[in-house]
């Protein structure tokens, strides 16, 4: 699709037609980058997106936090 760049200012900016902004998933911010083909326009994303879902199968924080178990080295070997 061709568009022609307008004038906002002392800046160019680009109509995009609303039937791409659904499909692209476009909301009121979006994220510009540059790629080997062009200017990239893509939805934008929060830092910490997902994470939630991403940790929901990993153990609680109790048992990571919890001290391992007393060893040889522990009792034999270590010193202050």
């Amino acid at each position: 699709m061709r568009q022609e760049l307008i004038r906002i200012g002392n800046s160019r900016g680009i109509r995009i037609p609303k039937p791409l902004i659904e499909q692209c998933g476009l909301g009121d911010v979006v994220e510009l980058s540059i790629g080997p083909q062009g200017l990239m326009i893509a939805p934008h994303r929060a830092a910490r997106a997902h994470w939630r879902e991403a940790l929901a199968g990993s153990p609680p924080a109790e048992i990571l936090l919890n001290p391992a178990p007393r060893n040889k080295f522990d009792d034999e070997e270590w010193e202050w």
